[in-house]
C-alpha cells in the first residue's frame, strides 16, 4: 500500500522589498513520502521569491509533467514554471517551451554544481530560464524549521532572503547561475 502525504499548514508572510511585495499567504502543502524536509522548504521559499495573488503550488514530486510551483495568467497562459532539484536537460527544455518563464531551484551541494556543469551550456540558448541555486548549508538550515503547522515570515532584500519562525532566524543567500533575459 502506497503511503500518504503528509499535509502542512503554513502562514506565509512574505515582505519582498526587491518587488514591493507584501503579503500573507495561507498554504497547505503535501509533502510526499520521499521529500525531504529540505525540498518542501526549499519549495516554500521558492514560493515566496515568485509570490503572486496567483501562484500555485503544483501536485507534487509525484508528478513529472507539471511544474512545482507555476502562474498563469488570467486566461490560462503559463507565465512562470518553477522547477525544484535536478532537472534533465530534456524537462528544463520542454519546461521552457511552454512558459514565459523557467525558473530551476538546485540544491543539494556537490550534486547540483556536477548537475550545473553538465547542463549549462546545453541551456545557454533559453533566454527565459533562470537558475538560482541554493547551498546545502542553508537548506539544512532551513530544514530545521520545517513543522506540520508553521507561521513563517519571509524578508527578501537585495536578493538575501531572511526566515524566521519565532525568535529563530535562518539567513538563506541564493545564487544565481543563470539569469532571464
Amino acid at each position: 500500500m502506497a503511503q500518504n502525504a503528509t499535509i502542512y499548514k503554513v502562514e506565509l508572510s512574505i515582505s519582498d522589498m526587491d518587488r514591493h511585495y507584501y503579503e500573507t499567504h495561507k498554504l497547505t502543502v503535501a509533502k510526499h513520502p520521499s521529500e525531504t524536509d529540505d525540498r518542501l522548504m526549499v519549495r516554500i521559499i521558492a514560493f515566496a521569491l515568485n509570490a503572486h495573488d496567483n501562484l500555485e503550488m503544483g501536485k507534487g514530486i509525484s508528478t513529472e509533467d507539471e511544474p512545482d510551483i507555476w502562474l498563469k495568467s488570467l486566461s490560462g497562459q503559463l507565465e512562470v514554471w518553477v522547477a525544484l532539484g535536478l532537472p534533465s536537460e530534456k524537462v528544463v527544455r520542454q519546461s521552457c517551451s511552454k512558459a514565459e518563464k523557467m525558473i530551476v531551484y538546485p540544491y543539494g551541494g556537490r550534486v547540483a554544481e556536477i548537475w550545473w556543469d553538465k547542463i549549462k551550456d546545453s541551456t545557454s540558448r533559453f533566454d527565459n530560464l533562470q537558475v538560482t541555486y541554493f547551498s546545502e548549508k542553508d537548506t539544512k538550515k532551513l530544514a530545521k524549521l520545517a513543522s506540520r503547522s508553521m507561521k513563517l515570515q519571509i524578508n527578501i532584500q537585495d536578493g538575501e532572503v531572511m526566515v524566521s519562525v519565532g525568535d529563530t532566524i535562518v539567513y538563506v543567500t541564493p545564487l544565481k547561475w543563470k539569469s532571464a533575459a
